[in-house]
């Protein structure tokens, strides 16, 4: 065992091992890459099968973000993961609303939640928007309707919240639907998760120091 290695190259063994468990599993070109690092963030293979991605979403989204396109998470903790240094140098930004005082106020004022909230405040954020939603599915559901209210046209959703309520019915919502999605069926996901996906489709498109 080496406890010197630089932390690229563990990443790389890392990677290395994942792809040698998958047993030759392949997957199509941009995709693996996300599910890989998936796996890599949660250690848990069950991703190989639950992430689902809608036709061409791996180009859909890299070209929003080479577009500058602004990132917008249901949870601090998804922002924390993001490599903002990645989606400054094309131009992007990562924001989460749900800390926000307008919408804090406002969601008890009407008796919602604040992620419901932060998801109407998102919609009128200019630019491609990137919805990294993996906490709250108030948050997915309310984004839905945005979308088939017509107020909204994200360039990609990723819908990966973790739990038990509401979690997998809101994910079904996206499937087989016109708006580009990498979706985690079933009830595993998390801010960790959404926050791997959105740093594996960057690392697609911006090469890192020592990789």
């Amino acid at each position: 065992m080496n406890g010197h290695m630089k932390p690229a190259d563990i990443e790389k063994r890392s990677f290395a091992i994942i792809t040698e468990e998958l047993g030759g599993r392949t997957f199509p070109e941009g995709v693996a890459e996300v599910v890989k690092r998936v796996i890599h963030t949660s250690a848990d293979f069950d991703y190989a099968d639950n992430l689902c991605f809608s036709p061409d979403a791996v180009e859909q989204a890299k070209a929003a973000l080479e577009a500058g396109a602004t990132i917008v998470t249901d949870t601090n903790m998804a922002l924390a993961g993001i490599s903002k240094g990645t989606l400054a140098q094309l131009g992007g930004k990562a924001v989460c609303l749900m800390a926000d005082e307008a919408v804090a106020r406002e969601a008890k004022e009407r008796g919602v939640t604040r992620a419901t909230v932060s998801m109407e405040h998102a919609a009128k954020l200019d630019g491609p928007l990137i919805f990294a939603i993996g906490n709250a599915p108030t948050a997915l559901i309310r984004l839905h309707e945005l979308i088939e209210e017509g107020a909204v046209s994200p360039a990609l959703v990723i819908g990966v919240p973790v739990g038990f309520v509401n979690v997998v019915e809101s994910k079904e919502l996206f499937l087989g639907g016109d708006t580009p999605y990498i979706i985690a069926r079933g009830r595993k996901g998390g801010s960790n998760v959404a926050a791997a996906i959105v740093n594996a489709l960057l690392y697609q498109i911006v090469k890192r120091e020592g990789f």
